[in-house]
């Protein structure tokens, strides 16, 4: 049993322990969008049947709780049926555990969800294994139902079974299949990965980089990437290697191929971000150099710069053309360009453009002082509102607009931070749909930080002192030699799944759609948090669908 464990017991709230040959236990079914703490001691009892279109997922929460100590606790499902004989036998169970969030977000949210312990959910353990639950502490249980596209509408109902030393519990599993069928997301997804020989390591402690255990790692993400519908990935140029001999480079793509080849056989690479070439010098503050292999990151204006970047992008986007990958490759330069620094990343993207003039730039931007240069806009969400104009000046000339979030922003936007409602999290592509945005850029599906990941979640950024808050960093778990989802996954994955059901409303009648859309998202930072509005506004987007 993990560590975790331990720290789950010392967190729990502290009751007595029944000796006795009964013993008091609960199992009540619970809102999933709904944040379980170790100490929770209410929860709202939850009778709704999920409502899904075929090819969406069902999940489902349940609150186990004894007065003494639950041994040997496992999970068992009767599948979903609808009583002529069609079952729904896509069902994932696991428990759901705690992490711990030592640093509190600054300018919480008025909503923000307080932990008297500091832990809370969000890995889901699925690995089947028994656990030991403490005595007295709340401990959520997830159950995830996978509706095929092919699925026959109507009603199925199933159970949950919870079973340990001295009880037996179980509960219902009732959702609607609805006679529609979730069209291919087409909103651009990326949550940008970690393949250091560090995260590696998480992943399998022997493994080094480019080995057969390194490319099962990469088929690992690739796995948790489909589950929440990303279809834009990463690579990053550390896959190709470089020589200079004789005065003249070659470069070797193998690794690249490698990796891109994984992501497509994966189905989540549907189009191909090429990783930075570039980056500051300094701070934050300080001008964009370029990578030169063996000399560190040089200006732009540097001779050994120059030579190198003027055999390397002929050479790099030949070799796209030649895989076929062209029609679908875009090209970051350096990361976040802002008002003291554009400058020098606008020469640096002009010699690019140079020797590539029709490949798309795509760049998380804090800046508007890129036009004609960067051609897929990706603000951060706070920024975003506060241009919105411009940014819709820029689609109308043919540029795409998506947007991002970090460690930022705070406050009443909606983010991924652990301390924040599930809801919110889900609502990240509501706004997508309210308000044009095409695209979802995040950087931490991996950055694993500390010495445990499932213990502390939060982090200083040692550049200015930063919090990177918890949730931020990652939204995937390290285990040995696999990795693990989480809840904040999953709300994001329904999001997308919402984001879809919208488009495909806007179909038949994008009045009702955009009216749908507001009355849930009022505008940049409230929206509607009632999680029984949220099933309302689906059924009517299902109901409207159906007919």
């Amino acid at each position: 049993m993990r560590k975790l464990v331990h720290l789950l017991a010392s967190a729990a709230v502290a009751l007595a322990t029944v000796s006795c040959q009964s013993i008091s236990v609960s199992l009540t079914r619970v809102d999933p969008l709904v944040k379980l703490l170790p100490e929770t001691v209410t929860d709202r009892p939850y009778t709704v049947v999920e409502e899904v279109a075929a090819g969406e997922h069902a999940t489902f929460q349940y609150s186990l709780k004894g007065m003494a100590e639950l041994k040997d606790v496992k999970i068992s499902v009767e599948v979903p049926t609808d009583g002529a004989g069609h079952s729904l036998d896509g069902v994932t169970t696991g428990f759901v555990d705690f992490v711990h969030e030592g640093r509190t977000t600054l300018n919480p949210a008025v909503d923000v969800i307080r932990s008297a312990s500091g832990m809370y959910p969000d890995p889901i353990d699925d690995g089947g294994s028994l656990r030991n639950i403490p005595a007295g502490m709340t401990q959520p249980v997830w159950v995830t139902v996978t509706v095929p596209k092919d699925a026959v509408p109507g009603v199925y109902n199933g159970k949950i079974h919870l079973s340990g030393k001295g009880f037996n519990l179980e509960s219902e599993i009732a959702l609607k299949v609805y006679p529609v069928v979730l069209e291919e997301p087409q909103l651009w997804i990326t949550n940008w990965f970690n393949s250091s020989q560090a995260a590696l390591r998480r992943f399998d402690p022997e493994a080094e980089i480019f080995s057969d255990e390194y490319w099962e790692y990469i088929r690992a993400i690739a796995s948790k990437m489909k589950v929440c519908y990303q279809n834009t990935v990463l690579i990053p140029m550390s896959t190709i290697t470089s020589s200079n001999e004789g005065g003249s480079w070659s470069f070797n793509f193998d690794n690249f191929d490698k990796m891109v080849g994984i992501f497509i056989e994966a189905g989540v690479l549907k189009r191909l971000e090429a990783g930075h070439i570039g980056g500051r010098v300094g701070k934050w503050n300080s001008p964009f150099g370029m990578d030169v292999p063996g000399k560190g990151r040089l200006p732009m204006s540097d001779p050994a710069a120059i030579e190198y970047y003027s055999a390397f992008i002929p050479a790099l986007t030949s070799h796209i053309k030649e895989k076929g990958w062209y029609p679908i490759y875009c090209q970051h330069i350096a990361d976040e360009p802002a008002g003291d620094n554009y400058e020098s990343y606008v020469s640096i993207a002009s010699f690019f453009k140079r020797y590539a003039p029709d490949v798309k730039i795509i760049e998380a931007c804090h800046s508007h002082e890129l036009s004609q240069i960067v051609d897929i806009w990706v603000p951060q969400l706070d920024f975003y509102s506060y241009g919105y104009e411009f940014y819709c000046e820029r689609q109308a000339a043919g540029d795409e607009v998506w947007f991002y979030t970090c460690l930022n922003p705070k406050g009443e936007f909606a983010n991924r931070f652990l301390e924040q409602p599930l809801l919110k999290t889900r609502l990240l592509h509501w706004i997508n749909f309210r308000f044009g945005a095409t695209g979802y850029l995040h950087w931490g599906l991996n950055y694993w930080k500390g010495e445990d990941p499932w213990n502390e979640t939060t982090a200083i950024q040692t550049e200015n002192g930063n919090i990177l808050p918890g949730g931020d960093s990652w939204i995937i778990y390290p285990g040995d030699k696999r990795l693990y989802g989480s809840i904040r996954l999953e709300a994001m994955r329904d999001g997308i799944a919402d984001y879809t059901l919208l488009q495909m409303l806007a179909g038949k009648d994008e009045a009702k759609a955009r009216e749908i859309c507001r009355q849930t998202v009022y505008d940049w930072t409230t929206y509607d948090m009632s999680t029984d509005h949220l099933r309302s506004a689906r059924h009517e987007i299902l109901e409207a669908l159906a007919k």
